[in-house]
This record gives C-alpha cells, sequence and structure tokens, in this order.
C-alpha cells in the first residue's frame, strides 16, 4: 500500500471516538430524564437513578467499544480512514436509535422490547402516525445529537494528552463494561438499545418445548359455576349483551379511591349501581390482546393471539352466541386492520362490523395531530353512528365497541372546554400535589377522560330509547391502563375495572377478589346456560374461570400477564406476583411488597409459555368436533402458494395491491384474483383490493359476482368513491340503467367526494335519459 502512515486513524482516533459517543448516551439520558421530570413521572432530574443510568451508559459505551475496536483495525490496516468511517456511521446510527427509543419510553413509560418483533411495518408506521408522527422537532434533535457528537470528537483533540496515558484502552472498556453487569437496573436506567436487543434475544431463544400429558390441556373437566344467577332476574327472552371496552381506562381513574379519581363521574356512579370488581385484571398491557381475552378466554400465542399466522379451532362468546340466535357485531373509530382485528372477526363470522371506513360523511374525524395524522372517530361520534343503524326487536344481540379517544395523542372535541373543565376539578379537589402536578403536566389526558366519560353517558341515555333495553346486559371495562401516566407497580397497566350492569340487576355489589378479562366470557355464558336452553360445545376450553364474588381481597387464581407482543413475564399466583425475575406480594390496594424469591411463579410462567406454545401452534385449543366455526382457511395448492411467494413477501398489504392491479392491467385476470384472494385472506378489511376483485370480475364478465362484491364494499366503506365508481361501470356495461340512478342518489348522502366522479354521473343520467328511465327520490338507505 502506498498511503503513509500518517494518513491512517490510530487507536487514539477510536478512543476519542468512544469517548464522544458516551457524552452522547449522557445527553441523552439527561434529555430523558428531564422529560420524565416535566411530565412529573420522577421526582428529581439528578438523583441516584440518573446515576445508575450514566453507569450503564458506560457500561453500553464500554460493550460497544469494545466490540468495534477489531473492525477498526482490521479496516484501517487493509485501507485507510475505512476503519474510522465505519464506526463513526455505526456509532451515529446507534445514537439515532437510542434516541428514538428513549423518545418512545418517554411518552410510554415502558422500553421497547421483543414487543417490536409483534407488529408489521405498517402497523409501526400507523402507531407512530397517530402519537405524534416524527414531527420537526424530533428531526431536529436527532440532527443535533448527530452535530454534538461531532462537535465532542473535534473538542476531545484538544484533551488528547489526557487521553494517550489511557492504554491499553481495550482492557479498560472491558474492566467497565464487567463493572455494570454487576449494577442491577431498572427499564428507566438502562441503555434503551442495549434492552431492545437482549430482550429480543431472550425471547427468540427462549425454550418453550412442552411434553403433552394430554392432548388438549385447556378443555375444562367441570361445568363452569353461576356466580351471576342470584343476582339476576333474567326474562323468558335472551337478553342483549353489550360489550364497551374502553381504551386506557385503568382502575387508577375509575371509582372509589381512584389515585386519579374525579375525571370520569358518570362511571363513578355506574359503579355503584353494578356488579363492579375493582381488581380485575387485563390479560395484556396493550389493546392487541383484549379482544381473545375478554370475549373468548384465549391463551396468547407468541405475540398475541390475533397475530398467529394461523388461528386454531376456537370458542368465544361471539361464535357461541351467534350459534344460538344473537346478531352479533363490532363497533370501532378506527382502522380494523390494526392489530388483525378484521381477520380475527371473520373468523367468528360476526355479521356487522363498523370501522374507521364505514362511517360516511355525517360524522367528524379526530382532529389531525402535529403530524397532520387522526387516529379515527371520536367516541361519541362512534356511539352516535352506532345507535343511528337499526335495531331488529325481536333477535337478542351481542354488540361489542372499541373505544379510542383516549389513546394519544389525545386530542378531545372541545378539548378548550374540557381542559377548562380539568382545571376547575383541580381546584375543588382533594389530591396531593404530587398527583395534582401530574394532571396538570397532562391536562388534555384528564380532559379526554372527561370527554370520554360524557360519551359512554350519551350512549346509555341513547341505549335505553332501543328495544329491548330492559333486557340487555352492559360489561364496561379498560383494554389496559392509560400508558402516558405514571404508574405505581409493574402491575397497575393490568389493574382495570370491570363494571356488570342492567335493568335487570337484582342487587348491586362491589367485589375486591382479584379476577382478570380470561373470567368474564365463562361467567356469563353460566348465567346464560342456567336459564335459557343454549346449544353449547359439550367441553370448553376456557383460560378462566368463574368471577371470583368475594367482597374482601383475595385472589385464589393463576393470572399470566402479557405486557407486550412477545414480552409475558408477569404471572400472578395467588396473592403474589412474579414480575422481572422477582416476586412480590400483591396487597388489598394491589401494591407491591419488597421482592423475595422462592415463589411457584417463576415455574408457573414457564410451563404456562410451554402450555401457551403447544395449544396455539399445533391447533390443541379444541378439536374440530367441538368447534362451532371451524376456521376457514384459504385453500392454496402448493403450486399456487410458491407463485404467491414468488411475487408477494405478504408483508405489506398496499404493495400485494399495486402488483395485483398491475396484473389485472396486463390481463392476466386469474393471477390477478389469485393474490387478491390470498391478500384478503389476511387483510379483510383491504378495500382497495376488494375493489380490485369487484373489477377484474366485470373484465372477465361476471356481472352478478362483480355487483355483489361492490356493493359489500360500498357497506364497508361509505365514504370511500372508489367503490361507486366501479360500480358505475359495471352498471353501465350491463345496462342497469335504473340501478345507475339509484346508486347516484346513495353516493350523494354518503360521500364527500362525489364531485370526483362527476363524469360518470353525468353519463348514468344521460343514459337513463335515454331510455327513459326514472326513479321515485328521496329513498332512504341505512347503510
Amino acid at each position: 500500500m502506498n498511503t503513509s502512515q500518517k494518513d491512517r486513524y490510530t487507536l487514539k482516533h477510536y478512543t476519542r471516538l468512544i469517548i464522544s459517543f458516551f457524552i452522547s448516551l449522557v445527553l441523552l439520558t439527561i434529555y430523558q430524564y428531564t422529560t420524565l421530570y416535566y411530565k412529573a413521572v420522577v421526582d428529581v432530574i439528578l438523583g441516584s437513578s440518573f446515576f445508575l443510568a450514566v453507569l450503564h451508559q458506560l457500561g453500553f459505551a464500554s460493550l460497544v467499544g469494545i466490540i468495534f475496536s477489531f473492525s477498526f483495525n482490521f479496516w484501517e490496516k487493509l485501507r485507510p480512514t475505512y476503519g474510522f468511517n465505519l464506526v463513526f456511521v455505526i456509532l451515529i446510527l446507534l445514537l439515532i436509535i437510542e434516541a428514538m427509543l428513549i423518545s418512545y419510553y418517554c411518552t410510554a413509560l415502558v422500553p421497547l422490547g421483543s414487543d417490536l418483533l409483534g407488529y408489521s411495518f405498517a402497523d409501526i408506521k400507523l402507531t407512530i402516525a397517530n402519537s405524534g408522527g416524527i414531527s420537526i422537532s424530533m428531526v431536529l434533535g436527532l440532527v443535533g445529537i448527530i452535530g454534538v457528537f461531532f462537535g465532542l470528537y473535534k473538542v476531545t483533540s484538544k484533551y488528547y494528552h489526557y487521553i494517550s496515558s489511557m492504554y491499553p484502552f481495550t482492557i479498560i472498556l472491558f474492566s467497565m463494561f464487567v463493572m455494570t453487569l454487576f449494577v442491577a437496573g431498572k427499564p428507566i436506567n438502562q441503555n434503551k438499545t442495549q434492552y431492545l436487543v437482549t430482550n429480543m434475544y431472550q425471547t427468540s431463544t427462549e425454550d418453550v418445548s412442552y411434553k403433552a400429558d394430554v392432548e388438549y390441556p385447556l378443555i375444562k373437566a367441570q361445568k363452569v359455576e353461576n356466580v351471576l344467577g342470584e343476582y339476576f332476574e333474567l326474562k323468558e327472552k335472551k337478553p342483549n349483551v353489550v360489550f364497551i371496552m374502553v381504551e386506557g381506562l385503568g382502575r387508577d381513574f375509575v371509582g372509589e379511591g381512584a389515585e386519579y379519581g374525579g375525571f370520569t363521574p358518570f362511571l363513578d356512579d355506574l359503579t355503584t349501581k353494578s356488579l363492579y370488581w375493582e381488581n380485575c385484571l387485563s390479560n395484556t398491557g396493550r389493546t392487541f390482546g383484549v379482544l381473545p381475552s375478554l370475549m373468548g378466554s384465549l391463551p396468547f400465542g407468541k405475540s398475541g393471539f390475533m397475530e398467529l399466522e394461523k388461528y386454531p379451532n376456537k370458542l368465544t362468546l361471539y361464535s357461541i352466541l351467534k350459534n344460538n340466535g344473537y346478531h352479533t357485531s363490532f363497533y370501532q373509530g378506527t382502522n380494523s386492520s390494526f392489530d388483525n382485528v378484521d381477520r380475527f372477526l371473520l373468523s367468528e363470522n360476526v355479521d356487522f362490523v363498523l370501522d374507521k371506513s364505514g362511517f360516511g360523511n355525517k360524522y367528524k374525524l379526530q382532529e389531525e395531530d402535529a403530524a397532520g395524522s387522526s387516529w379515527g372517530y371520536p367516541d361519541k361520534e362512534l356511539f352516535k353512528k352506532s345507535m343511528s343503524l337499526p335495531r331488529a326487536a325481536e333477535q337478542p344481540r351481542m354488540e361489542v365497541y372499541m373505544t379510542i379517544s383516549t389513546h394519544e395523542p389525545f386530542l378531545p372535541p372541545k378539548q378548550d372546554f374540557y381542559e377548562d373543565k380539568v382545571k376547575q376539578l383541580l381546584t375543588k379537589s382533594s389530591h396531593d400535589s404530587r398527583v395534582k402536578k401530574i394532571i396538570k403536566k397532562n391536562d388534555n389526558v384528564f380532559a379526554t377522560l372527561l370527554y370520554t366519560d360524557d360519551a359512554l353517558k350519551y350512549v346509555f341515555e341513547e341505549y335505553k330509547k332501543q328495544p329491548n333495553y330492559d333486557n340487555t346486559i352492559f360489561i364496561v371495562t379498560g383494554d389496559h391502563r392509560l400508558i402516558p401516566i405514571p404508574q405505581r407497580n409493574n402491575i397497575s397497566r393490568f389493574h382495570v375495572p370491570l363494571i356488570m350492569y342492567s335493568p335487570m340487576l337484582k342487587t348491586t355489589r362491589k367485589m375486591s377478589a382479584v379476577n382478570s378479562h380470561f373470567d368474564v366470557t365463562p361467567t356469563l355464558l353460566a348465567l346464560l346456560e342456567s336459564k335459557y336452553e343454549l346449544k353449547m360445545p359439550k367441553k370448553v376450553a376456557w383460560m378462566g374461570n368463574a368471577l371470583d364474588m368475594n367482597k374482601e381481597f383475595r385472589c385464589t387464581k393463576d393470572i399470566p400477564l402479557m405486557r407486550n407482543k412477545n414480552e409475558l413475564k408477569e404471572f400472578i399466583t395467588g396473592e403474589k406476583v412474579f414480575s422481572d425475575g422477582n416476586t412480590y406480594e400483591i396487597d388489598e390496594n394491589m401494591d407491591l411488597g419488597s421482592s423475595f424469591g422462592g415463589s411457584k411463579g417463576e415455574a408457573k410462567l414457564k410451563a404456562f409459555k410451554s402450555m401457551n406454545a403447544y395449544v396455539t401452534t399445533n391447533d390443541k385449543i379444541i378439536p374440530d368436533s367441538l368447534a362451532i366455526f371451524s376456521v376457514q382457511k384459504e385453500l392454496f395448492t402448493d403450486t399456487e402458494t410458491i407463485w404467491i411467494n414468488s411475487v408477494y413477501n405478504g408483508q405489506d398489504s398496499d404493495k400485494g395491491y399495486f402488483i395485483a392491479r398491475d396484473l389485472a392491467f396486463n390481463k392476466k385476470f386469474d393471477k390477478a384474483l389469485l393474490l387478491c384472494k390470498y391478500i384478503l385472506s389476511n387483510v379483510p378489511s383491504h378495500i382497495d383490493t376488494k375493489i380490485l376483485t369487484g373489477r377484474v370480475n366485470v373484465w372477465k364478465g361476471n356481472y352478478k359476482i362483480s355487483t355483489e362484491i361492490l356493493k359489500e364494499c360500498i357497506k364497508m366503506n361509505p365514504n370511500y368513491i372508489d367503490s361507486y365508481s366501479a360500480l358505475f361501470d359495471v352498471y353501465f356495461w350491463s345496462g342497469k340503467h335504473r340501478d345507475a340512478l339509484e346508486l347516484i342518489e346513495l353516493a350523494e348522502q354518503n360521500s364527500s367526494s362525489v364531485n370526483d366522479i362527476a363524469d360518470k354521473i353525468a353519463r348514468a343520467r344521460r343514459e337513463a335519459k335515454k331510455r327513459g328511465v326514472t326513479i321515485q327520490t328521496n329513498h332512504t338507505h341505512n347503510h
């Protein structure tokens, strides 16, 4: 090599890089603690936890320094400046990752762990967008940390004579790293990148092998006890069942003695008129698990039940009640494709699903956040839409709501009004100074709670006007506890109220015994089965059992708790909880005592993980003979599967749609339909793919099939103009001019984008006039 020795970077330059990297990490740590202090999560910035965090950042910087010193030396000797540039870029990338993970931690108050593996790229994009998005301040912050790192490297040259005496540097780095291994760390003071990588490694290498004593370990030998019977005066006709799952509704905000009480006056009052379990636990710490747990008492799988690639046979409240003559429905204001809700509901043959796409133009979306994104329709709009839909008086109904307003970015309608109300309530409240400070710093969160509480009051009043209100059972609970508000301990995020209200209640009762969402479906079915001749499977497979009706605090159950997707780290057994390797006593306030060892919790958690993996991956929850709806599996031949995999990787349904569209444009109709079928088997609510299926069918001459598909698309998403556009074409080509005129009226009623297809509307009117076709106006359409 002709390059001179002086052009080559040495270990002295590498030392300056690592020191600059460490100081940058310390600055990010200062940012974290300052943000948490501003949000009233921590009491001081420069406390003992901060200095522990600095120590852990030193350990991480040391580890990085050790790992990349060999690459640095190798490339510098091979080709000068390559090693330096490589390490410089890697360290900048690590700083960007750490900055983003700290930013996530400051918002969610939990570090991002192996749950990252459970989300698709589309889900991650949607979550970031609706949690404030990648804002200008974040971009400026990332640019700033890169600038600081580069500046620190320059500055260290002035102190070169101090650094030069630090050899052998790798030995020092190794010593520092080993030292930090003996310092216990909590999520707040650990390096977030190291936490993420370690967590993902542990999850992916965990042994979950299972030795099956029985083929179907979840099948119950005994019937679930009817613990609700004495509290209800059931009527001759089967009752309606209405679930309202409230986003973020933790017990800390509801009912007597709530730490942050006073912001849900309607719900507080409802708890006194109901059967109220104050110590219920959501089985997952995020929304992804509430439907399977609450409706089906189902295990988790690896990343949550709805993330399973193939659903095993299962029983749920949905399928059992539908099999007994119930009309089943699901309502939410955001996209049902998120967390695979649409797929789960399709597998349950739910009769009607309302999501963000189905509202039409009479309802107002939630305000856009700083990044210009709207999560969906706020809670009162959701309830208004639901109440506008027809309900048959003679058929019992099971209705399930999932609200969204009490989720980041906390932008309720009439935000100023509700924030003023928060201030007024604070002046009269008896909260201590710490809690008051937290409420003031998070006034938008508590304003949203007030808004959602008002929305719930509205929907209960509206239900009184509905058929068979007097024969309805309402269940209100949270999917998990609000994330941004500081939590007392590791089980706070799971602690939610469970409220069961009905005009048929003979008496009210407040229970302090510990229960979980796993217990709700078995308990309701035991009540209904005691009065009505239900068609029930001979055996059931529930994770839970009858709700514990004990008034006093006690915990007699084994309850697994999944924090995030892929993070199954808590297990309650008796009045002890195993969490993050430690065991704690739980008291009547759901506070945790000091940690100790020797609990059965760790062994039970390990056994549960093995069983959980076995039943969900091997279709061993229930056999085919017990299934009401055997899971509909879209069957593709080996040849078809190989072809599909060759053109589409299955990850991004939007990309799959564009591939299918190109195939259709090239007149490869059968292949386009095959790919559409595959996409819709995974994402049933992908409207563009469904419309394309309708278009391809008409191009093949299948007018009837095409019309049926496109009408379904309009019912799914009455505001989306592409469905109308496609159906106008079908009616034009098939000569159905009266249907085209009726479609004009429907499009004008429902879609705000009707001007986009003015040419097709004009064509429909022109063709109808030419043939003397007319219709009566002012038709009423229920969509």
